[in-house]
């Protein structure tokens, strides 16, 4: 767990509707980060990658939740598996349950293993995985429901599986655009709690055309008060952000994005993880929630 000192203050609510709640994360440094392979349109190894700035732009991102009061674990970065860093990836966890992952590609299914060993280190129930999925890349907890997508890296039989992990209603969602090929670049949870009249009154924001017409369909209907993103603010990443309830961890560039959430209550807080980028992966990618 990690002890660093905050480096700045928390932000203070001034939005009676807004409620931070305080969340335990699993991170994962990224002291071996390069760019050496291409499995998402986001990866060129032709191009340089500075691993120094991409461990001094995640400290800056770990460093801000430890400033806002959550609690921060850190899974040991492995020379072999540069996409490490993106933890979301490496499970789902709900109730002290974590359902592993199994990657679709090569490059990143030994990943599956490490994290599953440092579930069960950790005290998690550990339930292994026998469909191909990417944990909470492709899996987002909302009120009682989980979104799950697919389209690119988990597969539809999954979904099942999930279900029958975790015994909830599970609402799949098929994305369309190659650069948002998991739903956590498309989906970003705002409240992941139930309103007072279910989770349609949960909020949301997502980047309508990643997805094809019936996931728009059942967007709109579950969720008729979402925040819809522009495609420019998607393009960077924009919706792989992380959110307490109150503020919003999100890219700089995400410009329209950051005035949606100030007009909606949120605080906006701005992380660049533009090095990380380069990987494919964002806020959210590098951050795994620990649902106990």
């Amino acid at each position: 767990m990690s002890t660093q000192n905050a480096v700045s203050a928390p932000a203070v609510d001034t939005h009676a509707s807004r409620v931070q709640q305080r969340r335990t994360y699993l991170m994962c440094r990224p002291d071996h980060f390069t760019v050496s392979y291409s499995i998402n349109p986001w990866m060129e190894p032709a191009n340089p990658t500075d691993t120094a700035l991409a461990v001094s732009q995640w400290q800056k991102l770990h460093d801000t939740y430890i400033a806002l009061g959550h609690e921060v674990h850190l899974i040991d970065p492995i020379a072999s598996l540069p996409d490490m860093v993106y933890t979301a990836n490496g499970g789902f966890i709900i109730d002290g349950v974590a359902y592993g992952a199994k990657f679709r590609f090569a490059e990143r299914q030994p990943e599956g293993p490490a994290f599953m060993e440092w579930f069960a280190a950790n005290g998690f129930a550990v339930a292994d995985p026998v469909e191909v999925n990417e944990g909470e890349g492709d899996f987002l907890l909302v009120g009682d429901v989980i979104l799950a997508g697919t389209g690119f890296r988990s597969t539809g039989d999954s979904h099942g599986e999930l279900g029958r992990v975790f015994g909830k209603e599970v609402i799949s969602l098929n994305l369309v655009d190659p650069r948002f090929y998991h739903l956590d670049t498309a989906i970003s949870v705002l409240d992941p709690v139930e309103g007072p009249n279910g989770v349609e009154k949960a909020n949301i924001a997502y980047l309508p055309g990643a997805f094809d017409a019936e996931g728009q369909r059942i967007l709109a209907e579950r969720f008729p008060d979402a925040i819809k993103v522009s495609d420019d603010d998607g393009a960077v990443f924009g919706l792989n952000s992380s959110s307490d309830g109150l503020n919003v961890i999100i890219s700089p560039r995400a410009k329209g994005f950051e005035k949606q959430l100030r007009e909606r209550g949120y605080n906006p807080v701005l992380v660049d993880l533009s090095e990380l980028l380069l990987g494919g992966g964002g806020i959210k990618c590098c951050t795994l929630e620990l649902r106990r």
